[in-house]
């Protein structure tokens, strides 16, 4: 199998073009080449296949195995990739997602090369139900959840993917593994949630931290940057854009008035190529 890895702030994939249709072993397959000791290592396994609806499709398996619904830093990686193989020529391409649909993408070239890839996310999800959760609330917002014996409020959206939304006093220095762990499995969250822990800096600038459903902690996560600016607009904390700092770097997330979408801007790299055996 040959392979490119690239990382987008981090956030780092195995991607494999050239299959027509998702292969029967890819959980099995993710599990190997994902693993960090014995394998190639990486957050998830992302194929680039054939689509009906759009410029390509792509499906994301996480490292534990389990698909993910949509991965906003993958889809950069992905743009790229396909870019800069001539695979298409366009600045502007459409890629299809199992939970987002089919999503537009602008690349940012300068002097030829992908520079930063612009993603429009869609719309936010924001009623209970549909992110999912079990409560039926049409918008989940400083929702109390009480874990380990700590208190905490969340706020919910789902990006195609669900997100639960935590403010804290210092993301940064935060040990969120553990709380993150718990969180993932609660009992409010039918289908896992993927967690953010965020501290406000001011109006137009976020720190964030994450904990991914099926990945554990990692350096960033593009649908959960966009989940946490809607959920601090929503709180009234800030704009509807604003800088979200992740580990690996910045993203910069619009929620435009007009259309009601979720854009996000950040980088993509091709890290190394080779052959998976």
């Amino acid at each position: 199998m040959e392979f490119t890895k690239m990382q987008g702030l981090g956030n780092d994939f195995v991607i494999v073009y050239g299959e027509q249709q998702l292969p029967a072993n890819a959980s099995k397959l993710a599990l190997q080449v994902c693993n960090r000791f014995f394998g190639i290592g990486a957050d998830g396994l992302v194929y680039i296949l054939p689509s009906d609806k759009a410029d390509f499709c792509m499906r994301i398996i996480n490292s534990d195995g389990t698909e993910a619904e949509q991965c906003g830093n993958a889809i950069r990686c992905v743009s790229k990739y396909v870019y800069d193989r001539q695979l298409i020529q366009s600045e502007e391409l459409t890629i299809e997602t199992l939970g987002a649909g089919v999503q537009n993408v602008q690349l940012i070239i300068v002097d030829g090369i992908v520079e930063k890839v612009r993603v429009d996310m869609g719309a936010p999800i924001l009623h209970g139900l549909m992110i999912p959760t079990i409560i039926d609330k049409d918008c989940i917002v400083e929702q109390p959840i009480e874990v380990d014996g700590q208190q905490f409020t969340f706020t919910a959206v789902s990006m195609g993917n669900p997100h639960c939304v935590i403010p804290v006093e210092d993301a940064a220095t935060l040990d969120y593994s553990t709380i993150g762990a718990i969180i993932e499995t609660h009992e409010l969250f039918p289908k896992k949630i993927n967690v953010e822990f965020i501290t406000v800096y001011n109006r137009s600038h976020i720190e964030m931290r994450v904990w991914e459903r099926g990945a554990g902690p990692t350096l960033a996560c593009g649908t959960g940057a966009c989940a946490t600016l809607v959920a601090s607009a929503l709180c009234g904390v800030t704009d509807r854009e604003a800088t979200v700092s992740l580990k690996g770097g910045d993203l910069y997330i619009e929620w435009n008035s007009s259309d009601n979408h979720v854009y996000m801007t950040g980088l993509a790299q091709e890290v190394f190529r080779g052959t998976f055996e």
